[in-house]
């Protein structure tokens, strides 16, 4: 079966080594390969405001916390994504407020969001689902005009861009996730990116109880609740050593959804999305729409191939009911979206092979 995630890691040669030796060197919590790994994924996004975190969850939690969301604070959210864009929101006592996503992508639509801002409207989240961006130049637009931060979920879009530069450069804040089956693993962890630089010292003091690491526990004075969020020079280590294949993995996500877009289009019974403008995606996952969506899955898995729509949409859950609302868009892209394997593990006998397959018909 080729399945739909699979974690990349180094060779066992290259990463055992470096692994023995940051475990056996008598200090495996947050340290110098922290600092390194920082370094280097800044560079690599072009960010130099980014910290390394346990995971996205609590890059996440720290986003909102920064950009002063309020108990009953209101923060316009996408339900097409992973649960803890959204459970992060009720971590610090916000309110969703769920916004309808365009119907051809999945991606959470300025359109309905312009209709939903109030004065209670404190922050925007987007999610750039599956590796897709949004479409930030009307986000963008959106947040000037109504002063309004946007944080970007980019958990699934390592490495996808918009004008040319890599996420992580445009808005106020920025999540990333390092877990298991993301572009890139470190097991477990996360980035946070700012663009401004003023919040990194209460950003560094907040993911480590609220202490401030350059000085001694004893000359430390907290100054408001802090959490354990920091990560770890053992994730960090494979993270550094990670660094070193990013650019090679993420390509090969982007040619194999490349070789998709072009052999899958005007393919009866498939639809295509539609990519923002000016973006760049990364295909952490190779989605489209298809007609009759559970034949679909089983004739593919007939073939030896896992298809499915992998994620569960946010609105349904019990916590949210008081944000309930009807989502027209939602409803027509929940109903047919479905995801194929396209990452580093998929051959081009593979891709061959998948796109064959969909075009016998289901």
């Amino acid at each position: 079966m080729i399945p739909l995630v699979k974690p990349f890691f180094p060779p066992r040669e290259e990463l055992m080594p470096e692994l023995e030796q940051i475990i056996y060197s008598g200090y495996v919590a947050e340290g110098q390969p922290v600092y390194d790994f920082e370094d280097k994924f800044r560079a690599f996004i072009g960010n130099p405001n980014c910290l390394a975190l346990h995971s996205g969850t609590d890059a996440l939690h720290l986003a909102y916390i920064l950009a002063g969301i309020q108990p009953n604070d209101e923060i316009i959210s996408t339900p097409m994504t992973a649960e803890p864009t959204n459970t992060s929101i009720a971590m610090v006592g916000g309110k969703v407020v769920w916004g309808d996503v365009n119907p051809n992508n999945g991606l959470l639509d300025p359109n309905s969001v312009r209709e939903l801002i109030t004065e209670k409207t404190k922050a925007i989240v987007l999610v750039h689902y599956a590796g897709m961006v949004c479409n930030m130049d009307e986000f963008n637009k959106i947040s000037k005009k109504f002063n309004i931060p946007i944080i970007e979920d980019a958990a699934h879009s390592l490495g996808s861009k918009y004008n040319g530069k890599q996420t992580g450069c445009n808005s106020a804040y920025t999540i990333f996730s390092l877990q298991a089956i993301k572009h890139m693993t470190t097991v477990d962890g996360g980035f946070l990116a700012m663009n401004n630089s003023d919040q990194m010292d209460r950003a560094r003091r907040m993911r480590w109880f609220g202490l401030d690491k350059k000085r001694s526990r004893l000359e430390n004075d907290i100054i408001e609740v802090g959490f354990k969020y920091a990560m770890n020079n053992v994730n960090a280590t494979i993270g550094l050593v990670q660094m070193r294949h990013i650019e090679e993995v993420i390509s090969k996500y982007i040619n194999n959804g490349k070789f998709y877009d072009k052999e899958l289009l005007g393919v009866d019974g498939v639809k295509l999305v539609d990519y923002c403008p000016n973006t760049e995606a990364s295909y952490w996952l190779y989605t489209m729409k298809v007609e009759d969506r559970e034949n679909f899955m089983k004739s593919m898995e007939a073939a030896g191939i896992l298809a499915s729509p992998l994620h569960h949409r946010s609105d349904t859950h019990s916590i949210f009911n008081s944000s309930k609302r009807n989502l027209p868009g939602m409803e027509e892209w929940y109903n047919h979206f479905v995801h194929i394997p396209c990452g580093w593990w998929v051959s081009e006998e593979d891709r061959q092979m998948i796109v064959d397959t969909i075009k016998k018909g289901w």
